[in-house]
């Protein structure tokens, strides 16, 4: 019998050590947005898969750790696990009931509640991050600052800060941001100023901006005492919402603005290249313009990518032509925000005087009488018609024998320009561009000098072309 009790005994122990126990708590129920929160989960027994937690309440995880004790009791063992989840809410939320194997049984955590309160910003609070805008209603491509500002107690030590500027989804973002320190009695201020533009119509929201910091703070260990930790803290700011307003009808361009065109010479030789160079410069949407290409007939025009550097805007036009032209005036329409008015601006039209240049003649066909009259020829005419035989058949032997006699009489003539001169070239080639060929040629010319691709030009056609037209 004293057996028979020792074996229940025994059972009995050893059920209570494979027993599994799952134990999930935060340490905070109730926090206040942008405070951590961490999950501890309490697992024994023998065989434990351990959870998979990449997430919680919708947000990644910070940190995790982990701390294992061995009890041994009787002469078993019993193992026991405690696996922390750090993480940062950003509303209220509930982290869900999990599924855990133990000794080959599926434990259940409890569910557990996270109350979020939005933290209300005051004078007297360590740390605050707020959006300030210069303007709450603007219109369509109008500039406006937004002004990020971070207040921080000059009492508290900041071990490191990682910033996530605002989302500017339906803003252009003009330049870069400018940032301003200051401080007062109390705190240390900090300001980055954005230059922003609205894209479309309507009322576009900026979204919060947040800053993560870490300090050093005193966190009570598992006997009672305190040790220094590091622990993060999310200061979120408010979010802003800009109204914008549609312009006048046919106006794209809104702000204060002055143009100007101007060429490096206006007497040039035919087929020489212009260069133009226009400039726009003022505050407002810049990136909304247009390319000033024009069209001119008879001229060949080029322009380049548009540039903008803080408030100019420059683009520079390549006008290339045989005979005099005009550069039309310029015209731009914008918006003037402080007068609400529309303004004009436009530039003066620019003469080219190409010198030496080609007049182009008009070809005039013209009829000859005939007049009915008896064919009279007198010894004279007789005479004329003799001699012009002869000249006809001295024509044809000179070609006869000047066919026979070219092998030995031909010979190789220098080039006068190089050929790998693109725009020498290009210019040799403009007065024959009726020629498809030679179109050709110009357009892959073109391509090279004044755009990104580039094309192979064909030496053997540029070979034919240059000993066809005789060009040197």
């Amino acid at each position: 019998m004293k057996n028979l009790g020792k074996i229940f005994l025994s059972i009995f122990l050893a059920q209570t050590y494979l027993h599994a126990v799952v134990v999930a708590s935060v340490d905070a129920n109730s926090v206040a947005l942008g405070d951590m929160v961490t999950l501890s989960i309490e697992l024994e027994g023998q065989d434990i898969q351990r959870p998979n937690i990449t997430t919680l309440c919708g947000e990644n995880i910070i940190s995790t750790s982990s701390n294992t004790s061995i009890q041994y009791i009787n002469g078993g063992s019993k193992k026991k696990y405690t696996l922390s989840y750090t993480f940062i809410p950003t509303s209220s939320c509930t982290i869900k009931a999990m599924d855990i194997s133990i000794n080959a049984r599926i434990e259940k955590t409890l569910a557990i509640d996270i109350k979020v309160q939005k933290m209300i910003a005051s004078k007297d609070a360590l740390f605050s991050l707020e959006l300030v805008s210069s303007k709450k209603e603007v219109y369509l491509g109008e500039p406006f600052e937004l002004t990020v500002i971070f207040r921080q107690k000059k009492s508290q030590q900041v071990l490191e800060n990682k910033f996530t500027q605002p989302s500017f989804k339906g803003f252009w973002l003009k330049g870069e941001p400018r940032q301003v320190l200051t401080e007062d009695d109390e705190f240390q201020i900090s300001k980055i100023i954005y230059t922003l533009a609205p894209q479309r119509l309507g009322e576009l929201k900026i979204e919060s901006a947040n800053i993560k910091l870490a300090r050093r703070e005193n966190v009570k260990n598992y006997f009672g005492g305190l040790f220094p930790q590091v622990r993060w803290k999310t200061i979120f700011s408010n979010a802003l919402k800009i109204t914008t307003k549609p312009l006048p009808k046919g106006i794209h361009l809104v702000g204060d603005f002055s143009l100007e065109a101007y060429v490096s010479k206006t007497v040039v030789h035919p087929n020489e290249a212009v260069n133009l160079s226009i400039r726009l410069r003022g505050k407002g949407n810049l990136e909304d313009v247009k390319s000033f290409k024009p069209y001119l007939e008879g001229v060949s025009v080029f322009d380049e990518k548009i540039l903008i550097e803080k408030n100019t805007l420059t683009q520079n036009i390549t006008f290339v032509g045989d005979s005099s032209f005009t550069i039309e005036a310029f015209t731009l329409k914008t918006f003037n925000i402080q007068t609400k008015e529309i303004k004009t601006l436009t530039t003066e039209p620019i003469f080219i005087r190409i010198n030496n240049a080609k007049t182009k003649e008009k070809l005039h066909l013209q009829k000859e009488e005939i007049i009915n009259t008896p064919a009279l020829v007198s010894p004279s005419k007789e005479l004329n018609i003799l001699w012009l035989f002869t000249l006809f058949f001295t024509g044809i032997l000179f070609g006869i024998l000047m066919m026979v006699l070219k092998p030995f009489l031909t010979f190789k003539t220098k080039k006068k320009f190089d050929v790998k001169d693109s725009k020498l070239l290009l210019v040799k080639l403009m007065p024959y561009k009726e020629d498809k060929e030679v179109q050709e040629l110009i357009d892959s010319l073109e391509s090279n000098l004044y755009s990104n691709t580039k094309t192979q030009i064909d030496k053997k056609v540029l070979k034919k072309i240059i000993r066809r037209y005789e060009i040197n």
